[in-house]
């Protein structure tokens, strides 16, 4: 399990947690899956944390319509969505018993660790097929 970012990713999914801060930030990865099992990251897409004011804090939400909005973006360059990014502010870069609740198998869940408006730690996490936990996913960096 790996998943392949340029540096201009990460520095995207660092700014927008950046901005978001003291609130959780949420995005997509759009990209491919490729044969060597590897998911290549092509273009981060931001998205609005739907989550009430307070709730933002520690919870994020991806509205369906905008789901699909990246669904048809990736298409319509040919990729996927291959995962998803969020902030933990105040947290470390480590999924919750609520990212568990949420994810599904096969995509990356990418966590950026924010404090004080400054992020941190950037780790990648993926669910197990019997979804009873995350296993950590190489970062393969400027691939």
């Amino acid at each position: 399990m790996a998943i392949a970012l340029r540096a201009e990713h990460e520095a995207a999914m660092r700014a927008h947690a950046e901005r978001d801060y003291p609130h959780e930030c949420c995005g997509l990865l759009l990209g491919k899956f490729e044969a060597d099992g590897v998911k290549r990251v092509v273009e981060t897409m931001p998205i609005s944390n739907a989550r009430e004011e307070e709730a933002r804090r520690r919870r994020f939400l991806i509205r369906p319509e905008e789901l699909l909005a990246g669904e048809r973006r990736a298409r319509q360059q040919g990729l996927e969505i291959v995962g998803f990014y969020h902030s933990h502010p105040d947290h470390p870069a480590v999924p919750s018993s609520y990212d568990l609740e949420h994810a599904l198998p096969v995509y990356s869940y990418i966590i950026v660790a924010v404090e004080r408006s400054a992020t941190h730690e950037l780790r990648s996490w993926q669910l197990r097929d019997d979804r009873s936990q995350f296993d950590e996913e190489e970062i393969l960096k400027g691939v």
